[in-house]
């Protein structure tokens, strides 16, 4: 049985995005560079960071659809932090940053039958590693296009792949508790000379996945980036801020609306 794990855990006083308690999904959806990989990144850093420097010290598994997993930048976050957290006593910065990869397993997909394949590899992987408590998928979209392709003029095969991969994430779901975050493009394109600012919510308000997917999804995050206010320095002037609306699909109508901008650090939230 995987660890137990709550966004209240991965929460630091700031980035209150929502509560999100072991056996949900999080869509993460917006249009790009809409911060939505680098919020993946904030939430892998929280769980694979040692106690000693406000993490959770727990494993997770990176699928990574579109191959855009920059472990550079991953790193860098990761001693970013522990620079900041531990004191030189707490040990070598090699060795600690050695152990908290050790909690992370990345695996590469390229088509949704690999996807399929991996998650009958993760029900494998609790055996293994009992501390396996996140799920990140990023992205979730990544082989619409393909997969319609590929279905031909049959509606029910073009969505077959997806759908037999959300019944075995929802079996994962309950017979293991684990958090799951995926990433989700929006599929309409944004006209040339429009800023991500001026999309609208509405416009990635419509799922297009298939419905045993839009069943799982217990929250979702709509991504957005901004300009920075007129006020203050020419960094802050300069600084692009991200906007994170979160809303949950449980018949609730509470909604939260978060501001982050992206460091050499990580996510700092306003």
């Amino acid at each position: 049985m995987g660890t137990k794990l709550t966004m209240a855990d991965m929460s630091g006083s700031h980035d209150q995005l929502l509560f999100v308690f072991s056996g949900e999904v999080v869509e993460v959806c917006g249009p790009e560079r809409t911060g939505k990989t680098e919020l993946l990144y904030h939430l892998l850093c929280r769980c694979v960071l040692p106690k000693s420097a406000g993490g959770l010290e727990v494993d997770v598994m990176f699928v990574d659809t579109d191959y855009s997993l920059d472990m550079f930048r991953l790193v860098s976050i990761i001693d970013s932090r522990l620079t900041r957290a531990l004191s030189p006593s707490a040990g070598s910065d090699e060795e600690v940053l050695r152990s908290c990869l050790s909690r992370l397993l990345v695996v590469h997909c390229s088509s949704s039958s690999q996807l399929l394949l991996t998650l009958h590899f993760l029900e494998n992987s609790f055996s293994s590693r009992p501390g396996l408590a996140l799920l990140l998928i990023d992205s979730i979209s990544a082989f619409y296009w393909l997969d319609r392709c590929e279905g031909g003029a049959s509606f029910s095969k073009q969505e077959e792949k997806l759908s037999k991969c959300s019944e075995l994430l929802g079996r994962l779901l309950r017979d293991y508790r684990i958090t799951v975050f995926a990433t989700c493009h929006a599929i309409r394109r944004i006209h040339s000379g429009l800023s991500s600012s001026s999309f609208s919510s509405s416009d990635s308000d419509r799922p297009y996945l298939c419905r045993s997917w839009q069943h799982l999804v217990t929250h979702r995050l709509l991504c957005s980036r901004q300009a920075s206010t007129a006020g203050g320095s020419k960094e802050q002037r300069m600084r692009q801020i991200f906007t994170v609306h979160c809303s949950s699909s449980t018949g609730t109508k509470a909604h939260r609306i978060s501001s982050f901008h992206v460091t050499d650090g990580g996510v700092d939230f306003t």
